[in-house]
């Protein structure tokens, strides 16, 4: 079930935008997978915690900080490969943002692309609302809709899509947040929704693997950007499940896992204590760690291997020049 906002009619003749509330719908247990995986040893947390309104302010900053090359590199490659990916992609179909934030990756193609309909998916429903109502009037001519979803555990798109192309864009190498078995699933996700909608892709950007120093770098800054934004993931869950967790005991680790070729993120405890998590009590030890996120960096024939095992016939690349940095279009 999934709740949905009337179409919010907007200045300039504009058509309009709605949102469509999945969230409630597949997280009634939500609670309960949170406090298994802080009781788990190691402990871990889902990446999406990040994601409160201070944690996509947050994000904003790190994508402008010296050390985090992964926005700046695809902006150029899009940049530079606009004309040809536009050619690739096609014009008037459907445009689904996954990951969509501030729409602002997305909003860069609409004037290329022309879609039909706009798609703005995300588990931050404040952070779309906000966007769509500032994009609409801009975009006239374009339908828009906001998807309040946790799509990495369920993309359902039922009721959402039209008949017709559509082109799924999953920009900023996201995938990476998935381990390579989840990834598998989920482009083969995607690639499903192709059933019915001759003319579809994927637009997709992906890191590449690299030397240790400068993921290292990009991971854990010097401003402490990045730390703040992994810290904050315990303040979000202080205030929506009423855990008792002290921002001050633990520091952000950031580092790249080179056996593994990912990046991980952890919040380690500086010192013995206890956390009352939805009356239980878990007990960290000095330099025990919860593990919040990875990144994994994939060389371009093994991304290309992955596309094709999910169901992808035909796979185009742009590469920045030193090669670090992929955009995939698969169909």
């Amino acid at each position: 079930m999934s709740t949905v906002v009337p179409l919010k009619k907007l200045p300039n003749d504009a058509k309009g935008y709605r949102i469509v509330n999945r969230a409630a719908a597949v997280d009634h247990d939500e609670k309960r997978r949170v406090v298994s995986g802080l009781l788990r040893t190691p402990a871990e947390l889902s990446p999406k915690y990040f994601y409160d309104e201070l944690g996509c302010a947050l994000y904003g900053a790190i994508c402008q900080l010296p050390e985090y090359y992964p926005t700046r590199t695809e902006i150029a490659i899009f940049r530079d490969h606009r004309v040809e990916i536009a050619d690739a992609l096609g014009q008037g179909g459907q445009f689904v943002d996954l990951g969509a934030g501030d729409c602002c990756k997305a909003e860069g193609w609409l004037p290329f692309l022309n879609p039909s309909r706009y798609v703005a998916v995300d588990i931050a429903g404040p952070e779309i609302e906000r966007s769509l109502s500032r994009m609409a009037p801009d975009y006239p001519e374009i339908e828009m809709v906001g998807l309040v979803t946790d799509f990495s555990r369920t993309l359902d798109l039922e009721g959402v899509l039209q008949p017709g192309p559509v082109t799924f864009f999953y920009p900023g190498s996201s995938i990476g947040n998935f381990r390579p078995s989840e990834a598998l699933a989920f482009l083969s996700g995607i690639r499903g929704y192709f059933a019915g909608h001759e003319g579809s892709g994927l637009l997709i950007g992906v890191d590449g693997k690299k030397e240790k120093a400068r993921l290292d770098a990009a991971y854990d800054d010097a401003l402490g950007v990045t730390a703040a934004f992994n810290r904050n993931a315990l303040l979000h869950l202080n205030r929506k499940f009423g855990f008792d967790f002290d921002l001050n005991g633990f520091v952000h680790r950031g580092f790249y896992n080179e056996p593994e070729g990912r990046v991980e993120m952890h919040l380690e405890s500086v010192r013995e204590q206890d956390v009352r998590i939805d009356g239980s009590v878990r007990h960290f030890a000095a330099g025990e760690r919860i593990h919040t996120e990875n990144s994994y960096k994939y060389k371009p024939a093994v991304f290309i291997a992955l596309l094709k095992e999910a169901g992808f016939d035909d796979v185009r690349i742009w590469s920045s020049p030193d090669a670090g940095y992929t955009v995939y279009y698969a169909t």
